[in-house]
């Protein structure tokens, strides 16, 4: 990917070497477990615990900065990918959506080991992940060794596949997208939850590759290669691939992600179209047609 040299985000904040409170207000270590326990690698889902979440003081969180703020190279591919989905967003929602709506930017925090979210205390074994409570999203960049090395998905274009897929979070909870989700887990319904939950993050890995095909678009990024690397990252994330690598066996009903197949197939039509429209026909297929 060419990325070295290029314009780079300014909407990152740097939370290495910050301690995160060691306690959070009103339960937060029972908050902590529950997000233990729902760990999965790109992209953990801290949405259902948005209600446990308007227990913490977001302010006191962030009112302790790092001493220092790394300006490393992992920090500079960071915000150099964060700068190319600005772009892309801010050009196709005001183009496309609604009738010229603004797309707010997204920010992005670096951390390492746990930080402190508007969605509660999160730990690095997350995955990167998006809170819509603070509109940001969370990344501790040793997860890019972990997808490398555990899940065998090198290369530079993995990441920003990552990355464009958390974004793709903050467009639909910019436009609403997200409230169909919403109202599945307010019924306390957890098959409906998942399969909504499901289409959620296929969107989102939809969008991930209409982010990049207006990225090559725009600015020539992919080098040989490039989209290999995206789809491995794809296929060794799918909840199938992840259930057996972790416990042996596949549960179909505890599905959030969707399958390798599934993650591999929509970021490959997203990628090929580049048609924002496109993604809502992921709420219109059947469940079992996705």
């Amino acid at each position: 990917m060419r990325w070295k040299g290029r314009e780079r985000s300014q909407n990152v904040e740097d939370r290495r070497g910050v301690s995160p409170k060691a306690k959070l207000a009103g339960g937060g270590g029972l908050l902590i477990l529950v997000i233990s326990l729902i760990t999965i690698f790109l992209g953990g889902d801290p949405r259902p615990l948005l209600d446990a979440a308007g227990q913490v003081n977001t302010r006191a969180a962030r009112s302790t900065q790092p001493t220092t703020a790394p300006d490393d190279e992992s920090r500079e591919f960071i915000e150099v990918v964060l700068r190319d989905t600005e772009k892309v967003w801010g050009q196709l929602i005001r183009d496309e959506v609604r009738g010229g709506q603004n797309y707010r930017p997204h920010q992005l925090t670096i951390f390492s080991d746990s930080v402190q979210t508007a969605c509660g205390q999160a730990n690095a074994a997350m995955g990167p992940f998006y809170c819509p409570a603070d509109r940001c999203v969370y990344i501790d960049p040793t997860f890019f060794d972990e997808l490398k090395r555990r899940h065998k998905a090198p290369g530079d274009f993995a990441q920003a596949y990552v990355i464009a897929h958390e974004v793709a979070h903050h467009v639909q909870n910019s436009l609403g997208l997200m409230e169909r989700v919403n109202r599945a887990r307010g019924k306390r319904d957890k098959r409906l939850a998942n399969q909504e939950s499901v289409r959620l993050e296929l969107q989102a890995d939809y969008l991930a590759g209409v982010w990049a095909h207006h990225a090559q678009k725009n600015f020539d990024i992919l080098e040989s290669g490039d989209i290999g690397e995206a789809m491995t990252a794809a296929n060794q994330i799918g909840d199938d691939t992840l259930q057996r690598l972790s416990q042996g066996f596949v549960v179909p009903e505890r599905f959030t992600h969707g399958t390798s197949e599934q993650r591999v197939r929509w970021f490959k039509e997203g990628l090929r179209t580049g048609d924002f429209d496109g993604c809502q026909q992921l709420f219109n297929l059947a469940y079992d047609e996705l």
